[in-house]
């Protein structure tokens, strides 16, 4: 049983400003449980009482706010004037921009917030109240996001939006445990907290991992004993959860950080009986999509975020057109974006709810190449692999040809080559020079890759 704290460092004023006797009676279940896991590291809300009535307006104006939806997606925002004369008074980065047209200004990539993150940050942002976090990324540019309390706050105004899509109002308050956010890795951030904008409600983020806990077996028991009403995390602590033999069913699973497969989250969704939201999310601007399987896209959430689609030029393209997603504003005062280009890529298009991103593929597109030489974009290569249970896989092309699939997977890897050969040889149409191997990382990776030449379509 881990060491209790003491009251002084688990009720810390710093961290949380506003503690009334349910959070504090909240705090202690979490950590005081006999089934605890090593909570590693100290966080908290951060907000005063100022700060939470100033969130619960900013909540009630973002979940009745309507998304934007110009007839012409090459156009700017109506709103995009104002925001870059607003930054270029601020922003370093950002000085001479204001009057240009839209299409004419540079854009912004993850290696310059890397390279120069202070030239990206306004000159009046509260230092003093600066939350910086790390992210290491799937494209070798380390960064340090410039965060406050309130946008950590705000986290959970756009995921009731995509809850809300669902049919789903959060019911957790005072003695409950809202949400537990789950990882599974050897070495995650940790900690308790509670939420002052549901009655302090509870909030824990553990790390599945069995070598963070006194017995594996006591990650169930403590999951099923705070029986939190949503679980957020990734595919690979989803598909772990499944492992568990958990008796609980949340109201439903939110999967952020990597692609879920169309087999997964029907797998999740069975297993769990309740919907598994897919989220489309990036540390430098919150959570921008939730996929809709009746929409087969990401219904876009965030009012105050142009979305826009470009060419390899970042020329803005129509409605329909495939190409990389850029994005505009957001929700963070430390870190206001302008045309920063995600690396991801999907087509923007109509739907009936309103704005959506479909075909959405992470990083840059990648061919690959069959034995009679005829190339294959990768989009096909996901939708042949969707039906299939995969946590997560990862397909490479080597300089000769030969192709290696690694694959993390809820069954056995010998138990489903076949039929992820099958599914790849049917879409290339012929034999593969394919080798199979577990996918043995437990952190974030580009999922496709290629050594041959003319594997980039766009070049």
């Amino acid at each position: 049983m881990n060491a209790p704290l003491p009251d002084d460092e688990l009720f810390s004023p710093r961290r949380f400003p506003v503690l009334g006797a349910a959070g504090r009676a909240m705090l202690r279940r979490l950590v005081d449980h006999p089934g605890a896991p090593r909570y590693r590291d100290r966080s908290g809300h951060r907000l005063g009482r100022l700060d939470i009535w100033q969130a619960r307006m900013r909540h009630w104006g973002i979940q009745r706010a309507e998304m934007p939806w110009p007839l012409d997606a090459r156009l700017p925002p109506a709103w995009g004037d104002a925001w870059v004369a607003a930054m270029a008074a601020t922003v370093p980065a950002a000085r001479g921009l204001a009057g240009r047209r839209w299409a004419e200004i540079p854009l912004v990539r993850r290696a310059d917030l890397s390279a120069a993150l202070h030239r990206y940050m306004p000159g009046d942002a509260p230092v003093d109240r600066l939350i910086c976090f790390s992210t290491s990324g799937t494209t070798g540019h380390p960064l340090k996001v410039p965060s406050l309390p309130r946008v950590a706050a705000d986290y959970q105004a756009f995921h009731r939006r995509a809850l809300r899509h669902f049919g789903i109002e959060p019911r957790a308050g005072r003695g409950d445990v809202g949400i537990v956010l789950a990882g599974f890795q050897q070495r995650c951030f940790t900690y308790v907290s509670v939420n002052p904008l549901q009655g302090e409600c509870g909030l824990a983020k553990l790390n599945l991992a069995p070598t963070e806990w006194q017995d594996a077996c006591d990650r169930a028991r403590y999951l099923d004993d705070l029986a939190p009403e949503l679980i957020s995390g990734d595919p690979i602590s989803l598909a772990e959860l499944t492992r568990l033999g958990l008796r609980h069913r949340p109201r439903a699973l939110l999967s952020t950080s990597m692609a879920l497969s169309d087999g997964l989250r029907r797998e999740l969704e069975w297993r769990f009986r309740c919907p598994v939201l897919d989220l489309y999310s990036m540390n430098e601007v919150g959570p921008i999509g939730v996929f809709d399987p009746q929409l087969d896209g990401h219904l876009l959430l965030q009012p105050r975020l142009h979305v826009e689609i470009v060419d390899a030029q970042g020329l803005p393209l129509p409605y329909g057109a495939h190409g990389e997603v850029v994005v505009s504003g957001g929700f963070n005062p430390c870190l206001p974006l302008l045309r920063y280009a995600t690396g991801d890529h999907a087509r923007l298009e109509m739907s009936p709810r309103g704005p959506v991103l479909r075909g959405l593929v992470g990083r840059a597109p990648v061919r690959f190449r069959s034995p009679s030489g005829e190339w294959l974009n990768n989009v096909e290569i996901s939708q042949a692999l969707a039906p299939l249970s995969l946590v997560r896989f990862a397909l490479h092309q080597q300089a000769d040809g030969n192709l290696v699939l690694a694959v993390d997977a809820l069954e056995p890897l010998d138990s489903i080559a076949s039929r992820l050969r099958d599914a790849l040889e049917d879409r290339f149409g012929e034999p593969l020079p394919l080798s199979l191997v577990p996918l043995v990382t437990d952190d974030k990776l580009r999922q496709y890759t290629s050594d041959l030449p003319g594997h980039d379509p766009t070049c």
